[in-house]
């Protein structure tokens, strides 16, 4: 993330080594990180950092709407995952913001729950890896796919990567990932159960892959998704199938994808599980 203009300096002196801390322009400091990492790719995310956006993006959310609207890809999500991350903003800072708003508009706290509630996820998964370290890298529980974790390559694939599969949906996903940092978490998870599931690549490999692009990237909260996606920090898989995805995307990609009339996701949640998943496998997946 890049700091908003006219924003306080840090507070403390700088050392020799330190990185520059001001630049004139916002095209010099992208040749300055370009001499930093002359083998990256991209461009600088157009998402702002520092306190001044914080503050900016916290005074947008909208909690009530949050809670109706969070799944689709245009929903009301509050977008302070960043901020979080690099501890901008406090998860009790959030609290205190959403409970001032319910009563600024007289609202029912009720109308804020869902989004108190993934406050208390992103909690829970800090205190888990302040408990297991980096066992968050590792399975925690075996696979409900009737496959073992050898079974997954640990390779990501060219096409996954560069976003050629074919797919508008995921291209589209890995090209916001990787120019801006940042996906809605409906896009994360589709994106995650394409890799794991439809294409067999483990999915630490997913993990590390987000993790290099996400400014958000937060190693807990990003690595215990994937195991939740891939079934083995979770009593099930998860899948989606076409008719999922256009509901929560407008149907934005269907209508222009390459492969639409041979769709991988185009069938019943019944038929995707035996493609996806070994005949004795009897778990139900959503």
């Amino acid at each position: 993330m890049t700091e908003l203009p006219h924003s306080n300096p840090l507070p403390w002196a700088s050392v020799p080594g330190d990185l520059p801390r001001s630049f004139s322009a916002r095209k010099d400091f992208e040749e300055f990180l370009a001499s930093l990492f002359p083998t990256s790719k991209g461009t600088l995310s157009p998402i702002l950092g520092g306190r001044l956006a914080a503050e900016h993006q916290l005074k947008q959310l909208n909690a009530k709407h949050y809670g109706h609207s969070r799944n689709y890809l245009n929903g009301a999500v509050t977008r302070l995952s960043p901020f979080i991350s690099h501890g901008v903003l406090t998860l009790v800072e959030v609290r205190n913001e959403i409970f001032c708003q319910l009563r600024r508009h007289r609202q029912d706290q009720a109308e804020g729950a869902k989004l108190i509630n993934e406050l208390g996820w992103r909690d829970f998964w800090q205190r888990m890896w302040q408990r297991l370290g980096n066992g968050i890298w590792e399975e925690r529980e075996e696979y409900k796919t009737g496959y073992s974790a050898s079974s997954y390559d640990h390779c990501l694939p060219q096409d996954i990567r560069d976003g050629y599969t074919g797919l508008a949906c995921m291209d589209a996903f890995q090209k916001q990932l990787v120019t801006t940092g940042w996906l809605h978490n409906h896009a994360r998870m589709w994106l995650a159960a394409y890799i794991v599931h439809w294409r067999q690549i483990h999915w630490r490999t997913g993990a590390h892959w987000f993790l290099e692009h996400l400014l958000d990237g937060d190693p807990a909260s990003n690595n215990l998704s994937w195991q939740w996606v891939a079934s083995s920090f979770s009593h099930k898989p998860y899948i989606f199938n076409r008719q999922s995805l256009e509901r929560f995307s407008c149907g934005c990609f269907c209508k222009k994808c390459e492969v639409q009339k041979h769709c991988p996701f185009d069938a019943s949640y019944e038929q995707l599980q035996q493609q996806l998943f070994r005949p004795q496998d009897k778990c139900a997946t959503y």
